[in-house]
């Protein structure tokens, strides 16, 4: 058995403290803790030594590629608990750490106090503390005078009072030598622009977005879109697949394996002769159609985000150019992916060139960003290994810290939770899945406790080009806005997928997936068709962007509402001023039902106050609270969620 032999030299020369229950952290700092520009990152941690030496502490931090560390006091709050903070102001990779070391000074100020108290002769121990002067250095000029002038005090006196001064401490403090600094190893803290915790998404099929039936639609038609798409508030446009489509394996109408004449294919097998990754299908219009687009998009307040799949149709220029990255079968035919997914090629992620395959993906995404993109939804990516991503992620906001990579994938949920602690700034969930009150209740509470909240945001989705959830298939009002309402409450970040607004529902009888999908034909619609919800997310967004409460996700608190098909919480800005309760109703009948708000408070002029009256978000009446609670009545026909401002 092999043991580690620890000498007298080697256990002489370790730490004299421990530190210890660093929060936050990644599973012991080997992922990094998610903030936002310009947030306060707090950190806690145990911090101790042997004996009763006065020790300091500080919280230590820099980017990642800068040489300077910046540092911040930590704060004892007993029991060997100490808090620091810092605010990183510009989006970027980071690293902290927390250094700890005995202050030799302000121990002996302490142990003079008790001998004070004793009534022992201190005149040896003053002697020690002014010898401690001598050993000052590097002192700011305040500071060394300070130090100076006490020592001359005490000289001509003889007294130690001017070695008990305050300022004399204050200057010590920064200025004496520290031989037993101890530094914890290097946290990793991913800082991201504000759109990463709050963004309103909107999903549409570039080529369905023509008013002429049967015809391909064109990124014009896109960018006439786009006043529709910014009345409803949406913040986010994100297109699927743009690129040209292999004809390989193509499919047909409601994924037919044999594609007809004139079936368009999915989107999502990408490549052919006219290009990969990099390229755009020629049906869509031009490179300057597409400038155009992003131009246009930033004049209506709106961010492009594109998918971005790592796979490839079989005409993919790559095969031919660069065989090497796929794997091929013994009758020498590429290796589709199983199932359903023949029309795309999965490369080999590690095969020998797989250096020229990662890179050839990352300058992929490198061109978009060029042209103005600025978000990537990331599809299929539990194809692709770890390693992979962790490298992109870390490159590409190396190089653009202001780039938001969204995880759009529903795996197994470690998995899904992997992706997130390896960089992805926002993350699909199980959203679409949690129907009944106590599944969402634990669902959104297992998110937004410690360690999830720190690491995954989840990006709740109401439907997808692959998703149309069973609740919807019944096609009744009151169920797509009481989804809209959930997710756009419940989450920072929410989304629809075109078609939602109008209330499409038409289903592969028992399945999830719409009948006629757009991914693999080409739609045609009625924007303004009668029956639309549009209107309903405009009031939705618009409240959104009125209440930082709702502008987040992890000061989440759901209440103890007793009506089972009636979901009730409370969210909270980090600027505790604004407070917003939500109860939404998980059925279609009418009901009356008892809010209880007995423990809902408000930070008012730093002091907490229990709410006194509600203010109605859409219609601005406001009520009175009493007996710690409300009594509402909610008719989902006409509106089936309730959001209110707590007022004290």
């Amino acid at each position: 058995m092999n043991k580690t032999i620890q000498t007298v030299e080697s256990a002489a020369a370790g730490s004299a403290f421990l530190i210890e229950d660093v929060y936050p952290s990644i599973d012991g700092g080997r992922f990094g803790v998610k903030r936002i520009a310009g947030e306060r990152v707090e950190v806690w941690a145990d911090i101790y030594r042997d004996g009763d030496a006065v020790i300091s502490a500080a919280l230590v931090w820099r980017g990642e590629q800068d040489r300077e560390w910046r540092s911040e006091p930590m704060i004892h709050h007993g029991n060997d608990r100490w808090s620091g903070s810092f605010i990183p102001l510009e989006p970027g990779q980071y690293v902290y750490a927390i250094e700890a070391w005995t202050d030799e000074f302000a121990t002996w100020r302490h142990s003079l106090a008790q001998k004070q108290l004793s009534g022992v002769d201190i005149t040896l121990d003053a002697i020690e503390g002014a010898g401690l002067l001598t050993k000052a250095h590097g002192a700011r000029q305040d500071a060394a005078a300070v130090i100076v002038k006490q020592c001359e005090d005490y000289l001509q006196t003889g007294e130690v009072m001017p070695l008990l001064a305050a300022e004399l401490g204050e200057a010590m403090a920064e200025s004496q030598s520290r031989p037993d600094l101890t530094r914890s190893p290097l946290f990793p803290l991913f800082v991201d622009r504000a759109k990463a915790r709050f963004g309103a998404w909107y999903q549409m099929m570039p080529r369905s977005q023509s008013q002429v039936p049967g015809q391909h639609g064109t990124l014009r038609d896109c960018i006439a879109r786009l006043p529709d798409i910014a009345a409803m508030g949406f913040d986010v446009l994100y297109l699927t697949p743009i690129h040209p489509i292999g004809h390989t394996h193509r499919k047909g109408r409601d994924n037919s394996p044999v594609a007809t004449e004139g079936d368009p294919g999915s989107p999502y097998a990408i490549g052919a002769a006219e290009g990969g990754h990099d390229a755009l299908h020629p049906e869509l219009g031009t490179i300057e159609d597409f400038r155009a687009l992003v131009a246009t998009c930033l004049e209506y307040g709106l961010e492009l985000a594109l998918d971005f799949a790592v796979q490839c149709s079989p005409d993919h220029p790559w095969l031919m150019q660069h065989p090497e990255w796929f794997k091929w079968r013994p009758d020498r035919s590429v290796r589709s992916a199983d199932g359903p997914y023949s029309d795309i090629v999965i490369p080999d992620f590690a095969s020998v060139d797989r250096i020229g395959l990662w890179n050839a993906f990352r300058d992929a995404m490198l061109f978009w960003i060029d042209h103005g993109v600025t978000i990537f939804a990331i599809d299929n990516h539990d194809t692709a290994p770890f390693q992979f991503w962790e490298w992109l992620i870390r490159d590409i906001r190396r190089r653009h810290p202001e780039v938001i990579l969204f995880s759009k994938t529903y795996a197994r949920p470690k998995l899904m939770k992997g992706l997130a602690k390896l960089g992805f700034a926002q993350s699909f969930s199980y959203f679409p899945w949690r129907t009944e009150k106590w599944e969402l209740e634990q669902y959104l509470g297992e998110l937004t406790r410690y360690p999830e909240r720190d690491f995954y945001r989840p990006n709740l989705f109401a439907n997808t080009p692959d998703l149309l959830p069973y609740h919807l298939q019944s096609g009744e009002a009151w169920a797509f806005k009481s989804r809209a309402a959930l997710a756009a409450a419940l989450s920072g970040n929410y989304g629809i997928y075109s078609g939602f607004e109008l209330l499409e529902h038409e289903a592969i009888p028992g399945r999830e997936e719409y009948r006629e999908s757009e991914k693999y034909q080409i739609g045609q619609r009625d924007w303004d068709k009668p029956g639309n919800i549009k209107t309903y997310i405009a009031q939705l967004n618009r409240i959104r962007s009125e209440n930082a409460a709702l502008q987040q996700t992890a000061n989440l608190r759901f209440l103890g509402i007793e009506d089972g098909e009636t979901i009730a919480f409370a969210k909270e800005a980090a600027d505790p001023a604004n407070t917003v309760v939500a109860a939404i109703a998980l059925s279609g009948h009418a009901r009356e039902v008892w809010l209880p708000l007995g423990d809902v408070t408000l930070d008012v002029g730093n002091e907490r106050r229990h709410v006194t009256a509600l203010e109605n978000l859409l219609t601005g009446e406001q009520s009175r609270i009493e007996w710690g609670g409300i009594r509402l009545r909610i008719d989902p026909d006409r509106d089936p969620a309730l959001l209110f401002r707590c007022l004290a």
